[in-house]
């Protein structure tokens, strides 16, 4: 037992020093106690107690001890100065004097501790906040052949698709995280652009049949790494690696996950992982929206369903494939949108979940079915099914609602989309197309160069930008916007924008000559009768140009349903003609 030689007081031999006076413990009786004393023991965990071992005699001095007791247990107050104590020695006194001294460095020492589990505690065990929003970039591709692409950009859409079916994670979409490929990767500043509390990365290198993808999951936020796992496989266990890379990821990020996202989450669209392979062939060539990308991903869709015929997600993008032909000179409506109405129906028929699935039924019923209350009950449920799917509302923005007339509606819709995928050319271009059909040209001019502001090889920036100059007046910068665009990609329905806008400026010579070649190139492929008529008018032909629009009318063009509100056919709106053009159209509404 140790006792303070300072005040008597007694403590087990783990303590160093008196609680009360800070002065050193000494082994055995105190110096200066005297006879009859009370000897108190206190337990280590309860410094302020003492048990009473003996009695004084009444009348007595009462000692430290006694001092507010009961009969047999003092109460010290805590930082109560100690009585002075008499008949010292002076060795007591040097004690005394060197325990003082003590005192302050044991206080430092105390202090240290605390800062430096405080730090630790505050670093590694504070809770982290919740994250609510995540970007998945493209994984790199350490191979030299670009063929291999498809699995590495293939691989992060499919991550970012199941993410999306989680309602409370906001997940960038696969438009706003491309444009981040190939370049290097500065977590903080992407996640700053995208609004996103964390980031997902990834390598993947394929040699022969063997892959090696590394994935690693960053909060933003702190700079933290939340996650990082290295994958050795075959390539026939992608299917499977991608499950285990999306379970991780929710894992991580401790989502809290409803019974309904856990099945949805769970949920596993084909078992087949060559069929799995192609489609992600299919959806690399199809994101390339060119002419021959998009008979590409047909073909890929097609094998993919001919290994699972039961898998909804390739039936559906054949279905988004085929709404896209004519618009890219592909093939005409007649052979392709029977085809893309017939995929979207496999499709929900396989799985209703799918809003991708419905927005392509709507694009159907919209420019081919020309039956417009069918194609906003399928944007609509679309977007009950996904309200966060970007491409949802840009297709009942312009392909529904600004058809209708419904221009506030419409811009409305077109700037949730982007507001949701910012950084999407297309959606943007969209918008910019909605606020022309409005008759708001200012605002489409400053849409558009804000989108081309992005990208300044974006064809369709260009072309809505020229047909927003031409609808404003401004036809000298309409020609060389539509100029601009041809370079970029050249398109019938552009040369044909640019006719008329020659035409308006004077060089009806060079107009005459494009006419001839869209003539041309109506023999060798499919061209729009739009484009045709277009043109015609353009150089005051109005006769040939009505011939062209009843042939479209008999085809059924996706340009046919927008005549109503689209500023390019102002040029016919005051020939009788013209009105009886757009009650065919109303008359010819199909299921």
């Amino acid at each position: 037992m140790k006792r303070c030689p300072e005040c008597g007081r007694a403590y087990d031999n783990t303590m160093m020093f008196c609680l009360d006076d800070g002065a050193e413990l000494l082994y055995g009786p105190a110096s200066g106690s005297e006879p009859g004393a009370i000897a108190t023991g206190f337990p280590s965990d309860e410094p302020q107690t003492a048990i009473l071992h003996s009695t004084a005699a009444p009348g007595d001095t009462p000692t430290r001890a006694q001092i507010h007791t009961t009969e047999q247990t003092a109460v010290f107050p805590r930082g109560a100065e100690a009585e002075p104590q008499k008949n010292l020695s002076d060795s007591t006194e040097k004690r005394s004097f060197s325990a003082r001294r003590a005192k302050p460095l044991a206080a430092l020492i105390g202090v240290v501790v605390i800062f430096v589990g405080g730090f630790f505690g505050y670093k590694y065990l504070t809770p982290a906040k919740q994250i609510n929003s995540i970007a998945v970039m493209p994984f790199e591709n350490r191979n030299s052949d670009a063929d291999t692409d498809y699995l590495s950009d293939g691989l992060a859409e499919s991550v970012i698709f199941r993410l999306t079916q989680l309602p409370d994670l906001r997940v960038s979409p696969t438009s706003s995280v491309m444009r981040y490929k190939g370049a290097s990767t500065d977590v903080a500043k992407i996640a700053s652009e995208l609004g996103v509390d964390a980031v997902m990365t990834g390598r993947l290198t394929k040699r022969g049949d063997n892959l090696n993808i590394t994935v690693e999951l960053v909060d933003a936020r702190t700079n933290k790494s939340l996650w990082g796992e290295q994958y050795e496989r075959k390539l026939s266990e992608l299917l499977t690696t991608q499950r285990e890379i999306v379970t991780e990821i929710v894992g991580k990020l401790q989502l809290k996950l409803s019974g309904e996202s856990e099945k949805r989450l769970a949920k596993k669209y084909t078992d087949n992982n060559e069929a799995y392979q192609l489609y992600l062939q299919g959806r690399f060539h199809w994101n390339k929206r060119t002419r021959e990308s998009l008979k590409q991903a047909v073909e890929f869709f097609n094998q993919a369903v001919a290994k699972d015929p039961k898998f909804a997600l390739a039936y559906s993008g054949l279905a988004e494939s085929y709404v896209l032909f004519p618009n890219y000179s592909v093939a005409p409506p007649l052979e392709v949108m029977p085809k893309a109405k017939a995929a979207a129906l496999r499709a929900i028929e396989l799985d209703d979940s799918l809003a991708q699935t419905h927005v392509a039924l709507g694009i159907y019923y919209s420019l081919f079915a020309w039956n417009l209350p069918a194609a906003e009950k399928e944007f609509r449920r679309a977007i009950e099914l996904d309200p966060n799917y970007a491409t949802a509302h840009q297709q009942y923005a312009i392909e529904c609602l600004s058809i209708m007339g419904r221009f506030d509606e419409a811009i409305a819709a077109g700037k949730r989309a982007e507001e949701l995928d910012p950084f999407s050319l297309i959606i943007g271009a969209d918008l910019g197309n909605v606020l022309t059909n409005a008759r708001r040209y200012d605002e489409a001019i400053a849409q558009m160069k804000k989108v081309i502001a992005l990208d300044e090889n974006f064809t369709v920036g260009h072309w809505y930008l020229g047909r927003a100059y031409h609808a404003n007046g401004q036809y000298a910068e309409a020609v060389a916007a539509y100029r601009k665009a041809l370079s970029l990609n050249e398109t019938s329905f552009i040369k044909a924008m640019l006719i008329i806008s020659l035409a308006k400026t004077g060089e009806r010579g060079e107009a005459v000559k494009l006419l001839g070649e869209l003539q041309e190139e109506s023999v060798r492929r499919y061209v729009s009768k739009s484009a045709l008529a277009i043109a015609y008018a353009a150089i005051g032909e109005k006769d040939k140009a009505f011939a062209y629009m009843e042939k479209e009318i008999a085809e059924r063009s996706s340009r046919v349903p927008t005549l109503k509100v689209n500023s390019t056919w102002d040029g016919l709106r005051d020939d009788p003609r013209f009105a009886e053009l757009v009650r065919k159209v109303e008359q010819a509404k199909m299921d």
